[in-house]
């Protein structure tokens, strides 16, 4: 039974929504994390899936990864004549962190649009999805981690009590996954193309990132920072490998590598809740 306005009354205003706030992305964020046991078990059966009837099961994932990291370790070895005791083990980090990145880029990318179903007919978090990618590139990290410990076995480096500094530079591994694939899965939903572009952009930051190349071959024969060591600076994936592949290696990562990536880490983070405040609500329209 509807309630008449008296006459010359002014009328209600209408309720004002709150979807498109801070404090509706920071809670589909916490509510999808508390909701660990569906991303948990997704990401497990993309894992189950993906090698289902093989052999070898999971196992291809650590197979693969160990077969191109001894194949480039070698070749690239041999053509810049690096030293193989130091340089097998340092191609073979450089690929498993970069398949960690990489991959979160591309699977984040799709997140939304390859789970059409699940978002329409699930009534859940979307952040649910993002936890679900980053689970599955832990998993898949774990795998390739075998390969580095076979490697350690064959090829042992100096390592320290510093090499204890890859859990901090894991977990910002994990914290950057979660924005890249917030802010490139919810507007990839929107703009496919973007997908795309970031294809043809991951392979190309691949050439350029020191993973089947040392940074240190561009020194000066004088040990002088040279102008091309500089550039490589620029690139922001140079600086996640170091904080990660430094300490397993045995080196002293300087400082500012730290502080890149937390500096990218906050920019990123801060992206990532402008976007789930202003399109968390649409991607169910968009995929």
């Amino acid at each position: 039974m509807s309630v008449e306005t008296p006459a010359g009354a002014v009328p209600p205003a209408p309720p004002v929504s709150n979807s498109r706030t801070f404090k509706r992305a920071f809670k589909d964020l916490t509510d999808g994390l508390v909701d660990s046991e569906l991303w948990l078990h997704l990401g497990w059966t993309d894992i189950k899936q993906r090698y289902k009837r093989s052999v070898l099961g999971p196992l291809w994932i650590t197979l693969a990864t160990g077969v191109t990291a001894v194949a480039m370790g070698l070749l690239y070895g041999q053509l810049f004549g690096m030293d193989l005791n130091f340089f097998l083990p340092y191609v073979t980090l450089g690929l498993i962190f970069w398949y960690f990145i990489s991959n979160s880029i591309l699977d984040g990318a799709v997140v939304f649009s390859t789970n059409e179903g699940l978002i329409k007919q699930l009534p859940a978090p979307i952040s649910i999805h993002v936890y679900r990618v980053v689970w599955r590139q832990l998993i898949i990290f774990s795998h390739n981690v075998v390969i580095y410990l076979i490697i350690m076995v064959v090829f042992p480096q100096p390592i320290g009590w510093s090499a204890l500094l890859v859990f901090p530079a894991i977990a910002l591994f994990v914290l950057n996954s979660i924005w890249v694939t917030i802010v490139f899965g919810i507007m990839s939903t929107r703009f496919r193309d973007i997908g795309q572009l970031l294809t043809t952009m991951v392979q190309l930051v691949f050439f350029m990132t020191p993973i089947i190349w040392s940074a240190q071959s561009l020194q000066n024969a004088s040990g002088d920072v040279s102008s091309r060591l500089r550039l490589v600076e620029l690139n922001p994936m140079y600086h996640y490998l170091e904080i990660t592949r430094g300490p397993l290696m045995g080196e002293n990562v300087a400082a500012y590598h730290w502080w890149v990536v937390l500096a990218c880490t906050a920019l990123g983070w801060a992206a990532a809740l402008m976007v789930m405040r202003n399109y968390r609500a649409r991607v169910a329209y968009w995929v």
